[in-house]
């Protein structure tokens, strides 16, 4: 694994086996923070910042940063970039940000590619919309 900052300290190897760990999942700082402290490795929020903003930039993570009101979240990305060839939809409800492949999706871009000349960033396009567990919360089943 790439390391930024030229070396190792414990508290970045406590993040990066805690974000591995987590792979395929969006984690804040915040649950970082609390995870660290349950280890009993309390780390200051700008230390773990500090740590997430360079692997953000050695490519180990992506950030997503959905909206003003949402703490931004960070996700492993493994040596693949795939992450970068699907689409992500967010429930208003409860917050999760989920994956999706889809080929209509697919076709949608296609579509706005070769008709109105502009290509879609996937790793940057989110929809915004309620889950099917949130939507069955609501409906009070």
């Amino acid at each position: 694994m790439k390391q930024s900052g030229g070396y190792k300290t414990k508290q970045k190897e406590q993040i990066i086996q805690y974000l591995t760990a987590h792979e395929g999942e969006h984690v804040t700082a915040q649950e970082l923070s609390r995870h660290l402290e349950a280890e009993g490795t309390p780390v200051g929020t700008a230390t773990i910042y500090r740590h997430l903003d360079a692997l953000v930039t050695d490519g180990m993570l992506r950030k997503y940063t959905i909206d003003s009101r949402t703490c931004a979240c960070y996700e492993y990305l493994p040596k693949s970039d795939a992450c970068k060839r699907h689409f992500h939809l967010k429930c208003m409800a409860c917050e999760r940000l989920f994956h999706v492949t889809c080929e209509h999706l697919d076709g949608i871009e296609a579509h706005i590619l070769e008709h109105h000349g502009f290509q879609i960033d996937q790793s940057k396009t989110v929809l915004y919309g309620i889950c099917a567990d949130c939507r069955k919360e609501q409906d009070g089943e």
